[in-house]
């Protein structure tokens, strides 16, 4: 980014009390924060979309333990701090953004509204925000990189060397500038709410799928009958050829030997891939040091948002371990973030960055491009405002001294 773009992007970050709000639609109004798309977009989308975005694994204990482990951090403010000229803008890899909160990789967006994945890329980049592309995308990752501007790319990949190099071909050639290799998903989850709902993967034609499309017109005519116009939509970015279409019985065959990836792979990864690396899926401190052994970029301090191992810790809980095992690595982490307040916390404790899912599939579910948009602007005037409540100008002055324990 050049040194005009990055002027830019801190220009919008700075966010005052004497600067006026972006002014917001009449039809936004409604949505003052995050939690507040989600009832929305669970009236809009069927039953089987909506349950498949806001499920977990088993029991839920990991998707709680996520947001309940801000719950137990309390922020200490200090008092007659000028902030005035306070930023939300942060750098990660040399890139500047205009908050530190990025779109997390999300399977199947598509479906959340029509060409949910090219509208979250393309909202990030009008918001000078980050977004990365999903291995399960429905959208080509070329289309994603060219129209939508993304440059951030997360891939699953079996353990095979061929598959792996041929997939790093297809990425770089597209411009993608850093590769998030999820790494939690050796095998497929036990999502027991997907099979109460009648979601599947495979997509199963029924009665029952058809008769929630019928009382979900606007999704069916607006989302899903749009992208039928254009083809049977496929998991397009799953390997280095396009992948099978989301009605394919072959869709777990072409996932490949997940529970096969080791570090020799990650090392071969390193040694192939010309970008940045990143490790998302990780939790344990020793993994953490083992990839910083091997030379990786950063680590992405995550369990999926509760939807791969149950009980996994929450990420917040192994934050302060990861950081104290990374070095030089950057340190980014997601689950359980809504507020200001839990970024505040998360960057305090030593994270570099943030990243948020479904809140924004539920924004674009709601209120389409717009809705992704708006959802980005609230989170950054919430940062400004806690910033000053803080008394912090400046995201690089937060440190571990800012937060206690609650209760």
């Amino acid at each position: 980014m050049s040194a005009s773009s990055a002027k830019t992007v801190a220009e919008r970050g700075v966010k005052t009390e004497a600067r006026a709000a972006p002014q917001v639609a009449r039809s936004l109004r409604r949505y003052l924060c995050l939690d507040d798309f989600e009832p929305v977009a669970r009236r809009r989308l069927p039953r089987q979309i909506y349950g498949y975005y806001a499920g977990a694994a088993e029991t839920g204990a990991a998707f709680r333990a996520s947001r309940d482990a801000y719950q137990r951090f309390a922020l200490l403010p200090r008092v007659l701090v000028d902030t005035r000229a306070r930023s939300t803008a942060k750098t990660l890899f040399g890139s500047s953004y205009s908050l530190p909160v990025g779109i997390a990789p999300m399977g199947i967006s598509g479906l959340s509204t029509f060409q949910g994945d090219l509208v979250l890329a393309q909202a990030a980049r009008d918001e000078q925000a980050l977004m990365v592309a999903s291995a399960t995308s429905l959208m080509p990752l070329e289309r994603l990189s060219a129209e939508g501007g993304a440059r951030w790319f997360q891939t699953y990949l079996p353990g095979e060397p061929e598959r792996i190099e041929a997939m790093l071909a297809r990425v770089a050639a597209a411009g993608f500038e850093t590769l998030v290799l999820t790494v939690d998903v050796p095998v497929s989850a036990n999502r027991e709410n997907n099979a109460r709902t009648g979601f599947s993967m495979p997509l199963k034609p029924s009665f029952r799928l058809l008769l929630d499309g019928m009382s979900h017109m606007r999704w069916s005519l607006g989302t899903f009958g749009r992208t039928l116009l254009q083809g049977m939509p496929r998991f397009e970015n799953m390997d280095a050829f396009r992948g099978p279409a989301i009605l394919s019985r072959t869709v777990e065959r072409a996932l490949g030997a997940r529970d096969g990836l080791s570090w020799t792979h990650l090392a071969l990864m390193r040694r192939r891939w010309p970008g940045k690396l990143v490790i998302k899926g990780i939790l344990a401190p020793d993994d953490v040091a083992l990839a910083r052994q091997e030379g990786v970029d950063g680590v992405w301090i995550s369990s999926h948002g509760g939807r791969q191992l149950d009980s996994a810790v929450a990420p917040l809980a192994v934050l302060q371990d990861a950081v104290a095992q990374a070095g030089e690595m950057a340190v980014m982490i997601d689950g359980g973030i809504r507020r200001g307040t839990d970024v505040l916390k998360a960057l305090a404790l030593g994270a570099d960055f943030v990243f948020v899912g479904r809140p924004f599939l539920f924004a674009a579910a709601a209120a389409g491009p717009e809705g992704v948009r708006h959802a980005l602007q609230l989170l950054r005037m919430e940062i400004a405002r806690d910033m000053a409540m803080l008394g912090v100008d400046r995201l690089d002055a937060l440190g571990p001294h800012f937060v206690r324990q609650a209760g």
